[in-house]
């Protein structure tokens, strides 16, 4: 239903800065708007994301109804030691979506 996507590194050396962009598609209903009956449509928006590299929490945002449709997230991070960065995007519905990636650091 929803698609997440990464784009990190496979390999980095130790104390070397690198990119991490983060998506998720997903349609992001504010609850302002109204169906064909005039019912309104709820809210159901990504309402957090956060990063973890090894379990320390690197990255994290709070979202509200003005972020647009498939939030895109893009920052830097610094390698210190080989692991598991963690994406996890938390809906209002309850639904959440994680993705793991691997990174090795010499």
């Amino acid at each position: 239903m929803f698609t997440p996507r990464v784009q990190v590194p496979g390999a980095a050396a130790k104390g070397e800065l690198f990119k991490v962009r983060a998506l998720l598609s997903h349609p992001m209903e504010t609850g302002l708007r109204r169906d064909a009956e005039g019912r309104v449509i709820p809210r159901r928006i990504i309402n957090r994301f956060v990063c973890r590299y090894n379990d320390v929490v690197v990255f994290s945002a709070d979202l509200h109804e003005a972020v647009a449709a498939n939030p895109y997230f893009e920052f830097h991070l610094r390698a210190t030691e080989s692991g598991q960065l963690e994406f996890v995007w938390e809906e209002d519905g309850g639904a959440v979506i994680a993705l793991a990636h691997g990174i090795s650091v010499a």
